[in-house]
């Protein structure tokens, strides 16, 4: 229940590793007055229907599964009794005159009701792309789920969706989804991947994939899907560099299923209504060095920002955002009011940072460098896959380094660090560009 408090210092929208992981360190760096939101009847997020290992290497230095990483996250929120509301859907985050937001939401207990904060922290997460959006020709029948919801078919509701499967896509979910299956008795036939390469990490497709036996035909998409009732088979052809079907390489699929993994896409229609400015290639929101969006006092982390590869990464950004949340919450007290706060902010020039010659993006979008810490992470995916390469970093079109490569993937996650006093030492520096440069590019 929501109670007699209205008003907090941070809200963050999002009960997930992200927002957790961002609650803790508000707390840690001070701030006793925030509230989660959390739309799902437990805290956890995705992780809880994640029961393989492989989490927490980075940041508890040992290997855990999913619920047990989550457990970790929600112990703490426990013990530093950060309040948070389950089963509670925000549909509205409104900003006002004075700099302060307000955050409406609803549910069965309180129904409607509004909480003012001076600071918001998104973390909504991601979800997949269904099938409307995939353009996939045939009936509509039975048995064509995304990777994701027969993840929680099998592991938190256990049923199995079919015994015979046909995976669309390469994201990491439909290739530990085909492990999952086949360790519960179904056949996996194979796995269909529209790009030339694997959007899933290397490990995945090692241990999902070849120590099953289960084939990888990249450069090919599903055709045709019979049946009317039920999936009865799947046609799968080879495309060419247009993305189009060769005629003539078609291959038909007995089959009860259709698994679709085929990308991931950031929760921010609350986001968007907010006005917050958004990037065209990660759907996610435009940052700073500080995770801030272009609203003043709006933060996001995770999944909602860009869709990282390991949930470790999530909790480091999500646990920055935090830490710059509470910092914005002490300006205010300073300055007399989050407009004042804003105000002070935008004195300042940020510089900008480039994704050029390869890379696809980068995450933050701008850097304030008097706020930066004494050690800046920029993360960026890249567009293709690049063998023998290099990672180069311009200052202001001019080269500041480069550091070499074996192998560069889009299902991989990049990042370089800049020093604070390099960017300093830099006079009049006003961009930052990160760029491949190779001779060697597998597309």
């Amino acid at each position: 229940m929501i109670g007699e408090k209205k008003s907090y210092d941070i809200v963050i929208i999002g009960g997930g590793p992200a927002g957790l992981a961002a609650a803790v360190s508000a707390k840690k760096n001070g701030i006793d007055s925030v509230l989660v939101i959390e739309r799902d009847s437990i805290l956890g997020g995705i992780l809880n229907q994640c029961i393989h290992n492989g989490f927490g290497l980075h940041t508890f230095k040992e290997e855990l599964t999913g619920p047990e990483y989550a457990a970790r996250y929600i112990q703490k929120v426990e013990e530093d009794k950060i309040p948070y509301l389950l089963g509670t859907i925000v549909v509205d985050i409104s900003a006002q005159t004075d700099g302060s937001k307000i955050v409406s939401a609803m549910n069965r207990t309180d129904g409607f009701f509004t909480v003012e904060t001076d600071a918001v922290i998104l973390a909504m997460g991601c979800r997949e792309r269904p099938r409307g959006a995939l353009n996939i020709p045939g009936y509509r029948p039975a048995g064509i789920y995304t990777a994701g919801t027969a993840q929680r078919f099998v592991n938190i509701e256990g049923r199995m969706p079919g015994h015979e499967v046909v995976i669309l896509g390469s994201g990491d979910i439909g290739l530990i989804m085909a492990r999952r299956m086949t360790l519960e008795g179904a056949k996996v036939k194979v796995v269909a991947e529209l790009l030339p390469y694997s959007g899933g990490l290397k490990r995945n497709i090692v241990q999902c994939l070849d120590d099953f036996g289960i084939p990888l035909k990249l450069s090919h998409t599903v055709t045709n899907i019979q049946g009317r009732e039920r999936v009865e088979a799947v046609t799968i052809a080879e495309v060419g560099p247009d993305r189009k079907p060769v005629p003539g390489t078609e291959e038909t699929y007995t089959c009860d299923t259709l698994l679709l993994s085929c990308g991931l896409i950031p929760e921010n229609e609350l986001s968007s209504q907010l006005g917050v400015a958004m990037n065209g290639v990660t759907s996610g929101p435009v940052v700073n060095e500080s995770l801030e969006t272009s609203v003043p006092g709006v933060f996001a982390c995770g999944n909602v920002l860009h869709v990282h590869d390991l949930v470790d990464y999530v909790s480091e950004e999500a646990a920055n955002a935090g830490a710059n949340a509470a910092a914005y919450i002490r300006e205010i007290a300073e300055k007399g009011s989050a407009a004042a706060a804003a105000e002070a902010e935008r004195l300042e020039q940020p510089v900008e940072l480039l994704a050029k010659d390869g890379v696809r993006y980068t995450v933050p979008s701008s850097i304030h460098v008097s706020r930066m810490n004494s050690l800046q992470v920029i993360r960026f995916r890249v567009g293709a896959v690049y063998r023998n390469a290099s990672v180069v970093i311009d200052f202001n079109d001019r080269v500041f380094r480069s550091q070499k490569k074996r192998i560069l993937a889009p299902g991989e996650m990049e990042q370089v660090i800049l020093k604070k006093e390099d960017l300093t030492n830099c006079s009049d520096l006003k961009t930052i560009t990160i760029r491949i440069e190779t001779e060697d590019k597998n597309v």
